[in-house]
């Protein structure tokens, strides 16, 4: 199986990438310059610098989105025309990524030409404040999350992220095409993006060119949408267990019973792992989606191994004891 590529940590993005990744979703309207499109966000998270338009600038965060808001507004609007101007000028001077107004409220043009001589892009968004905020941090924690990029397929099983890794050519998109039939929902086929999102939860998605597609070898790029629904398709989907797809002599090995649980290091974080034999004729799909079933019902407290084990030193004990 290949190995995964290096995982990638994103220290910045400019805010041209941030603009163009979230414009729509974020409502954000250009109103200043594009010459600030170059600087860059370091930070995962936004700002609102009430306190900083009074004049007090210790433990100013200017490494961060700076969003204005109603009372950001209501403030340099009740301040005369040369102190506005010189509070704003004093927040232009530190080297902020750009600002955004939000509540679709606009600055004055005095205060964007300050802006634009600064080389500082400002941006309206029609959101609510908070709204805004909420839904910003979101991106960027997206944007800054650490990410990896795996060779494999991953399906939404009943609820459960499956990802479906094995050699070239083992059947992890026919086994998908499978679970589909079963009402499954595909994330990723052959390549897919892990992210660590907040050190607590790895989220699973396409790159952008294939996603909602999967290749059959013999068939060739198929739409999935097209195929099976638009229900048959998921954005992103958090990673709860990892199957294998394995043949030859590395069955051998396979676990019988499965008392004891097998996992995998993934960016930091231990993912349960099964190993599946691949034979012409075994039912690989239902076996996937009997797994996820299983894992399921031990995340509930359930076990079926452990059950098992039970009954067998019962019996043990029943005989010794005639």
């Amino acid at each position: 199986m290949p190995p995964p590529t290096k995982v990638k940590r994103p220290s910045a993005i400019s805010v041209g990438e941030f603009f163009k990744q979230n414009e729509k979703a974020l409502q954000l309207k250009l109103i200043g310059t594009e010459a600030g499109f170059e600087r860059k966000i370091n930070e995962p998270s936004v700002n609102r610098p009430g306190l900083a338009l009074s004049g007090f600038f210790t433990y100013f965060a200017y490494k961060r989105i700076q969003v204005i808001g109603n009372s950001e507004h209501s403030f340099l609007e009740g301040l005369e025309p040369k102190l506005r101007a010189a509070r704003f000028s004093q927040l232009c001077s530190w080297d902020i990524p750009c600002i955004v107004v939000a509540r679709g409220h606009r600055l004055g043009d005095d205060l964007i030409e300050i802006a634009n001589s600064a080389g500082i892009s400002v941006f309206q968004t029609s959101m609510m404040t908070m709204r805004f905020l909420n839904a910003a941090t979101i991106k960027l924690e997206w944007t800054f999350a650490p990410s990896l990029l795996v060779h494999g397929c991953m399906v939404d099983v009943q609820g459960i992220g499956v990802l479906i890794q094995g050699d070239s050519g083992c059947g992890k998109s026919e086994s998908v095409i499978g679970l589909l039939q079963r009402g499954g929902s595909l994330v990723a086929d052959d390549a897919v993006r892990l992210r660590l999102i907040e050190d607590r939860e790895i989220v699973g998605s396409a790159p952008d060119l294939t996603r909602g597609m999967i290749e059959i070898r013999g068939l060739g790029i198929l739409n999935v949408a097209a195929l099976f629904g638009v229900g048959a398709v998921r954005l992103s989907k958090r990673l709860d267990f990892i199957v294998e797809l394995v043949r030859g002599a590395k069955t051998q090995d396979l676990e019988r019973v499965g008392v004891s649980t097998d996992t995998r290091d993934v960016m930091g974080m231990k993912v349960e792992r099964v190993a599946l034999p691949v034979e012409p004729g075994r039912d690989v799909a239902g076996l996937i989606e009997l797994a996820a079933i299983n894992f399921k019902l031990r995340t509930f407290g359930y076990n079926s191994a452990v059950e098992f084990d039970q009954r067998l030193l019962k019996k043990m004990t029943d005989d010794q004891l005639g």
